[in-house]
């Protein structure tokens, strides 16, 4: 993905003025007036892709597709203020599942204080396509962007790492059981017999997979700090990956340290119950 994104955007060259910094981050920064800067991000989402429908219901996912967004505004020391919403729908989704979406789409919107202001809908022939445009602000200058890393900074995290994976590896797990289930049952009893899933005890997992939250509390602490962060980028593919855009952006190297990795304790159990690297899945 990184390489293909590279070979299509090296040689792009920005011609008005207005557009201060293109591809490379997570958002776009456009300037338009004396004291603020434009952010612009774009965030595709495919079912059987990014989300499962199987388990991940029609609200939540309106939800987490614009905390998504928000965190690339986020990402840049920014505040999110409009998006738009593109929906590509086949025909088995009803009225009722784009209220739902659009439920929890309005919910996270009025969290966090964004309109949303246009989009476009069409037809699909292979489920459900997402493609949402965030628009945020930045005091002018204060833009922060993967590229300014430098020798001894402190590399910092917002929250804990790999919860979200083991929820999407708990998830997988469960609904391959209930599969099995149902091809193995045979008659209408043995099918009304089938269990749900025990989820006790791993809510958290679930809530970091199906219901993210974008870290509006750091920005505004930061600010409230007087704390310039160097750079910064939000972790969408893991922390090694994000780890090397801002050190090749910034032309610099990193060390982790293993045992200062901030992991959840559901986390550690889950990764334990899969016999799965507990680093790996912090880091990937």
């Amino acid at each position: 993905e990184f390489g293909l994104i590279k070979r299509l955007t090296e040689n792009i060259e920005l011609k008005n003025p207005e557009s201060k910094y293109g591809v490379g981050d997570d958002c776009a920064v456009l300037t338009y007036s004396d004291d603020k800067d434009i952010l612009v991000s774009t965030d595709l989402l495919m079912e059987g892709v990014h989300f499962d429908l199987t388990y991940l219901p029609m609200k939540h996912l309106g939800y987490k597709a614009a905390q998504v967004n928000f965190s690339d505004i986020y990402a840049m020391g920014g505040m999110p203020k409009q998006i738009t919403v593109s929906l590509a729908l086949s025909k088995r989704f009803s009225i009722e599942d784009m209220d739902d979406f659009y439920a929890g789409l309005r919910l996270a919107c009025d969290a966090h204080g964004v309109d949303i202001v246009g989009g476009d809908t069409t037809s699909s022939r292979t489920g459900l396509a997402i493609s949402i445009t965030v628009i945020g602000e930045v005091e002018k200058g204060k833009a922060i962007y993967r590229n300014g890393a430098k020798d001894t900074d402190l590399i910092c995290v917002s929250g804990d790492l790999g919860a979200a994976y083991m929820g999407f590896q708990l998830l997988e797990r469960e609904k391959e059981v209930y599969y099995n289930q149902i091809e193995s049952a045979k008659t209408d009893a043995e099918r009304m017999a089938i269990s749900q899933p025990d989820f006790s005890g791993r809510e958290y997992l679930l809530e970091r997979q199906m219901k993210p939250e974008a870290r509006r509390d750091i920005v505004l602490r930061l600010r409230e700090a007087g704390i310039q962060p160097t750079a910064m980028m939000d972790i969408s593919d893991g922390l090694s990956s994000e780890l090397l855009h801002i050190c090749t952006q910034s032309h610099c190297g990193c060390r982790i340290y293993e045992d200062r990795l901030p992991i959840d304790y559901q986390t550690a159990v889950m990764a334990e119950e899969l016999n799965m690297s507990l680093s790996t899945a912090a880091l990937n």
